[in-house]
């Protein structure tokens, strides 16, 4: 009885596992046959041919209205394996001017479903990418002989200035991970990598359009599908409006020639960037083409890394210019007024500690001091920032003055739209605890106060902290790209930002700055019926200082915020603020006067050394 009990309940058992993997298996195929389509997909391939048609990419013009890059036709050979039949591989290589070694490779990658994942004899796969129209010419002669073979047609681009290839980016073949990123793309299709090209992608590349195709059985195309009734026309790129003046891009980086640096400018009411230069750089149409991997791995391996966008990727002590922000803070924070007197006895001493300066007045007030660059100003103003009784600690007060170096728009990543924008470094309590605990206070991290010791910006952010001044406290976030067609751009770029200074405190700075100019170190900035206000920075380091300036004008309806870095180049006076001054005649009054000419051929010519090797 017990055993006939335990058999029944068996075949209930077995019943129910045979009803659930039915069950399974009629779940699974309604998976594949309703909800999934790539069942339908393979069987659709065989019919028809989906053809793609590339769109054109949008272009670029500069802010005055000048066409930057445009496109320009390039041809993709195209081979469908199944109909390649008799082929004379001798002649065809002749015809593309390629190795048979290359032909045997390229063959049997196009083949390789781990290189190329969506290879079917049956349809169209890259072959040869990106030919001229001369080369394409001479192939499509002979064409006809090679079975199987064909031609798409796509665009390339063209850049008509030999300039800015910073900026602008380049395009390359996507990678795996683009694809997998973005459905849009197949293997063979290219992509924005660097610059403009690639933060703004999406808008530039357009929609790709399609043609439909009827085969038969052999997968011989027999003319459109529905008289084209299911084509879908392509759908054009975005163009855009740069920011950029590209006269004064010129300008700059001819500025640049024979040394290792940056230049960024700025239009303080907007954000919008100016120019932005960085050296050495490389003509952007030598990323185009067949030849592009080829420029590309020889421009990467060269030691002075000319694709390296050191205005927004290199990071560096800003030095004296920096001493514009510690006023601001000193003056907001009560520590010091505009009266406020420090002694300089060639540098800061106390307690055995030396800050060297150079010979001037003391003791000195606040805006001789930024006229001057006195070094023991800022150091006595951070010694007494940092022990001031009303933060109750020197933790407590550097946690205050990060904040206002933040808010000032150091220390993070500022936001212009460009890949691969530096953060720089702003220290706080923690990086002093981690070397000192707790026993550091201010004559341990005085350094800082120059714009030296573990305070890093980018060129970018100096620029704008000239911006932030000419603004008397505020500045919208540098953007490179002033309209994009048909849209609105981000509110980032549209809205200011305020830094924890007030006004008032700002125009004493001004003032500082102007003097700079008329009687400091920086007169060589003085132009004629201009108001340039200016500051010096001369950073130290390993080898020779690093030669930089900061500035902008005019002094009360400022059109243009300036930063020059020079590696190397010594004091700012030698080249930041020559290079500065140039920078800022050409924008305001459109030309360089004969002397101005003369200094800037002078400054081009000149070339800095870099230990034994020229650069």
């Amino acid at each position: 009885m017990n055993n006939d009990y335990r058999y029944e309940n068996r075949k209930f058992v077995i019943v129910g596992i045979v009803l659930a993997i039915v069950a399974v298996f009629i779940g699974r195929l309604f998976s594949l046959q309703v909800m999934n389509d790539e069942y339908k997909k393979h069987a659709d391939s065989n019919a028809f041919l989906n053809k793609t048609i590339y769109p054109s990419r949008g272009v670029m013009y500069d802010r005055n209205g000048k066409l930057l890059v445009s496109n320009q036709p390039a041809y993709d050979v195209m081979v469908c394996m199944r109909n390649v039949k008799d082929l004379d591989t001798l002649a065809f290589c002749q015809s593309l001017g390629i190795t048979e070694e290359f032909f045997v490779k390229r063959m049997a990658d196009v083949k390789n479903r781990r290189l190329n994942p969506g290879y079917s004899s049956y349809t169209d796969q890259l072959f040869l990418s990106q030919l001229t129209a001369e080369d394409f010419a001479m192939f499509q002669e002979q064409l006809y002989k090679f079975s199987g073979f064909s031609i798409q047609r796509r665009t390339i681009r063209q850049y008509d200035y030999p300039v800015a290839g910073h900026l602008f980016g380049d395009l390359g073949e996507v990678s795996k991970k683009d694809i997998a990123k973005d459905d849009y793309y197949v293997q063979g299709d290219f992509i924005g990598k660097q610059g403009i090209e690639s933060y703004y992608e999406k808008q530039l590349r357009g929609e790709k359009g399609k043609e439909v195709l009827l085969r038969d059985a052999y997968g011989r195309v027999k003319g459109k599908y529905m008289d084209g009734a299911m084509d879908v026309a392509p759908v054009p790129g975005k163009n855009l409006t740069l920011s950029i003046d590209i006269e004064l891009q010129a300008l700059a980086e001819r500025l640049l020639q024979n040394k290792i640096g940056s230049v960024v400018a700025i239009e303080p009411s907007t954000g919008e960037v100016l120019c932005m230069a960085s050296s050495p750089t490389f003509d952007p149409q030598v990323l185009v083409g067949r030849k592009r991997g080829e420029n590309h791995r020889m421009l990467s391996k060269d030691k002075q890394k000319p694709l390296l966008n050191r205005a927004i990727m290199g990071t560096y002590p800003p030095g004296s210019t920096f001493k514009t922000s510690q006023a601001l803070t000193y003056l907001q924070e009560g520590i010091i007024t505009p009266e406020t007197q420090f002694p300089c006895s060639h540098g800061f001493r106390y307690k055995g500690l030396h800050v060297g300066c150079h010979a001037h007045g003391s003791p000195i007030p606040l805006v001789p001091s930024l006229a001057t660059s006195c070094n023991s100003y800022y150091c006595w103003g951070l010694y007494r920032m940092i022990g001031a009784d009303k933060y109750g600690s020197s933790q407590a007060a550097l946690t205050r003055w990060k904040d206002h170096m933040v808010a000032m728009g150091f220390g993070y990543r500022l936001g212009i739209d460009l890949p691969g924008e530096a953060r720089g470094f702003i220290p706080n309590e923690g990086t002093y605890n981690k070397v000192y605990g707790k026993s550091w206070n201010g004559l341990t991290i005085i350094s800082i106060s120059i714009g030296q010791g573990e305070v890093t910006l980018t060129p970018l952010q100096i620029a704008n902290l000239g911006a932030t001044i000419a603004n008397r406290g505020h500045y919208i976030v540098p953007h490179v790209v002033k309209e994009v067609q048909g849209e609105e751009l981000d509110s980032l770029y549209r809205f200011p930002k305020r830094t924890m200074v007030d006004r008032v405190h700002y125009e004493t700075v001004v003032q500082g700055m102007r003097e700079a100019v008329l009687n400091g170190t920086c007169r060589a900035a003085n132009l004629p019926d201009i108001e340039v206000c200016g500051k010096t920075g001369t950073a130290q380091n390993r080898g020779k200082d690093h030669s930089a300036f900061m500035g902008f004008a005019p002094m009360n309806d400022p059109k243009i915020a300036v930063a020059v870095y020079v590696e190397n180049g010594g004091f700012g006076a030698v080249y930041g603020v020559p290079i500065g001054a140039l920078i800022m005649e050409k924008y305001l009054t459109g030309t360089l006067s004969e002397t101005s000419e003369q200094k800037a051929k002078d400054i081009q010519q000149r070339v800095i050394y870099y230990g034994n090797q020229e650069r």
